[in-house]
């Protein structure tokens, strides 16, 4: 292998690559590795650590074909300090090492042969679903947080992504929250889709995604288990999980005893402010709403108390129709959904205070958010 790219893309190339690479204490050293192959007149990128993997395509001038596998820390960190310039990559097949040349910089990295890199497999067009990429930036970012991080219960660290007709929707929840997205597919599909992808895989291609305009490619083959999201110059594949996700949808509240209409910023500045004192009190929350006989001019109260270190209260105006009620919340999970609504209100629908809370940006109806009531202790 013999060829030239800049060091900027290559730089660029590691960085997007570099989460699925295996950590050091991996039991296959090859997976703590990079791949660098020639590839029809560009450089592939890749990394795996069996369960995520990416490829990603920069520019080259290839000289010779060729492929090897390099450690990814000592590779990343070295071309990250490199100076803007032309970097010259150059294979000593007998040794298995490979000349990083740049500017006056001369280096020597050791590899491991190619061959003992796993597959990781690249996009095949036939059957694939596409989707806006402004479209699955909105849906990962209103669900991918709100799946468990806990392994206990594997299926809840992913996302349920159902796919029919038109419309893509994804649900995510840790058992205590519930968050569903949907949105339209850039093209219609005649068989309808179902598959369960790790959260974390989600986050990843939310990342990479950018500012990308052309619309993503999802494919799924069933037979390995395996989804593959194609971007430009950029192949993220995973594992799904082989488990059923919970029926979660009878969760959606269906009706309501009280409606109250606030300011999102307000109410995301209140829940901040209470945070600082509900984090020394299990992150409970007391949310009282009040309701006026008129509906406008109704008041919810923003509470929380630290026995050692104090209480904080904010009252906020809000427009509110039905019954008094005060429920308790994790603060945590309030902040978290008030940061990805995108609406200057948000409504916040209850029943019972040992009902969940029902979340919506008002006037947007594509994205519904549930949150289980916390039991509040005596006033």
């Amino acid at each position: 292998m013999k060829l030239s790219c800049l060091q900027e893309n290559l730089a660029k190339a590691l960085n997007i690559v570099g989460r699925a690479v295996a950590p050091r204490t991996a039991t296959l050293p090859v997976l703590t590795h990079i791949l660098l192959a020639s590839d029809n007149g560009r450089l592939r990128v890749s990394a795996t650590n069996l369960e995520l993997g990416v490829n990603c395509w920069i520019g080259a001038k290839v000289e010779d074909e060729g492929a090897i596998t390099l450690p990814a820390r000592t590779l990343t960190e070295l071309v990250s300090l490199l100076p803007s310039d032309r970097i010259d990559l150059e294979l000593n097949n007998r040794t298995q090492a490979v000349r990083v040349h740049c500017s006056k910089t001369d280096t020597n990295i050791k590899g491991i042969d190619a061959q003992e890199f796993p597959i990781v497999p690249i996009f095949d067009p036939e059957g694939a679903i596409y989707v806006h990429a402004d479209v699955l930036r909105k849906l990962i970012a209103k669900t991918v947080f709100a799946a468990a991080t806990d392994e206990s219960r594997p299926m809840l660290t992913g996302v349920l992504i159902r796919m029919n007709e038109n419309r893509i929707t994804l649900f995510a929840s840790d058992g205590f929250r519930l968050s569903v997205c949907s949105g339209q597919l850039a093209q219609p599909i005649t068989e309808p889709r179902q598959v369960l992808v790790p959260a974390k895989t989600l986050a990843e291609v939310g990342r990479i995604v950018g500012d990308q305009q052309v619309p993503v490619a999802i494919a799924i083959t069933p037979a390995r288990g395996q989804i593959l999201f194609h971007l430009e110059n950029i192949d993220v594949v995973s594992q799904l999980i082989d488990q059923k996700f919970p029926e979660v949808e009878a969760l959606i509240p269906k009706k309501y005893e009280t409606l109250t209409v606030l300011n999102t910023a307000d109410l995301l500045k209140a829940c901040k402010q209470a945070s600082i004192f509900a984090r020394d009190a299990s992150d409970v929350v007391r949310v009282r709403i009040t309701p006026s006989e008129a509906g406008e001019g109704s008041t919810v109260d923003i509470a929380a108390r630290a026995d050692e270190k104090g209480d904080n209260m904010n009252e906020l105006e809000a427009s509110c129709t039905g019954v008094p009620i005060e429920i308790g919340f994790n603060v945590k999970f309030l902040i978290d959904v008030l940061s990805v609504i995108e609406t200057p209100q948000v409504s916040l629908s209850t029943v019972t205070p040992k009902s969940p809370g029902l979340f919506k940006g008002l006037g947007d109806e594509s994205f519904q958010h549930i949150v289980m009531p916390i039991n509040l202790p005596k006033s």
